[in-house]
């Protein structure tokens, strides 16, 4: 694994997974919050965020969609994106040239490896997986039929990416 490879799943993992932990002393009772307490203030400026309807959705509603977290996967350097896939709906056999690693926040992605486009052929990734993608690996994915939700997942990787489609051989298509 190369150290740009490390450095992006080490990433991955901070931002999916959380790993500041910090001892700290019990909380007093009366510093103690409930959700039935009101919220505090803002956080400065030092704590960026972005809330859930500012992300800005490119792509099909009802088929796939994709927010930006940060970095932009068409440019020089990590970048992580939101993607949900609705039912029925799945790219088709591909491959990347950077590796590429994925969490899944909710719901089932189904992945398969085949150079053939046979949606039976998928497996089942459930939330709470974490599934790399390597370079030059053919692979497809999606959600199939009559799952009760999207398919939603955290993808992280190193730009810029290109995505290589494959026909029932394996070999690239004509773009």
């Amino acid at each position: 694994m190369s150290i740009t490879s490390r450095i992006v799943a080490a990433l991955v993992l901070a931002s999916c997974i959380g790993v500041a932990y910090a001892q700290t002393p019990a909380t007093p009772p009366a510093q103690r919050a409930t959700i039935s307490d009101p919220e505090g203030p803002v956080p400065t400026p030092n704590i960026p965020f972005t809330l859930p309807k500012d992300l800005k959705w490119t792509g099909q509603e009802g088929r796939q969609q994709q927010a930006v977290l940060y970095g932009d996967p068409s440019k020089e350097g990590p970048y992580g994106v939101v993607i949900k896939w609705y039912p029925g709906n799945f790219s088709r056999p591909h491959f990347h040239d950077h590796d590429r690693w994925a969490y899944v926040v909710s719901g089932t992605w189904w992945v398969s490896s085949s150079n053939v486009y046979d949606e039976k052929t998928t497996y089942p990734m459930h939330a709470g997986t974490f599934v790399m993608n390597p370079a030059g690996k053919i692979h497809w994915d999606g959600a199939r039929a009559g799952e009760k939700e999207p398919a939603t997942l955290v993808l992280t990787g190193m730009g810029p990416v290109k995505t290589t489609q494959v026909d029932e051989q394996g070999k690239p298509r004509q773009q």
